[in-house]
């Protein structure tokens, strides 16, 4: 049974940093897509960030948001810096993209975990 498991989430201050962390079990995910994704309350789900070989990141998180991954631990890492009230959402760690990396219709998922920034 394939897994993904994110952790890191939590509440911080505007300015503030965290580290996301995604964790898949059941089968290895090297050579394709590992993304991430928020919604937020009343929200679609959106693109993030995703990574094979290359990343690529939403418009609205570049240069503050860095997506990496760890083939040999199978897992792949979201960290926040600069974060701001508007990047108050759930993250959800996703992998194998059914068609493109930004939109949300991949196989797997994680149960998302909870980020909120106050100002």
């Amino acid at each position: 049974q394939v897994q993904l498991v994110e952790s890191g989430g939590g509440a911080v201050q505007t300015g503030g940093s965290l580290r996301l962390s995604c964790a898949a079990s059941g089968r290895a995910f090297i050579n394709t897509f590992m993304g991430w994704f928020r919604q937020a309350p009343g929200k679609e789900r959106e693109f993030v960030a995703a990574i094979r070989w290359t990343s690529y990141s939403a418009d609205s998180v570049k240069g503050r948001f860095t997506i990496s991954r760890d083939n040999a631990k199978n897992s792949v890492y979201l960290q926040m810096n600069s974060l701001k009230p508007e990047d108050t959402a759930v993250y959800y760690c996703a992998a194998e993209p059914r068609g493109d990396y930004v939109t949300p219709n991949y196989v797997y998922w994680g149960q998302g975990t909870q980020v909120t920034v106050s100002s």
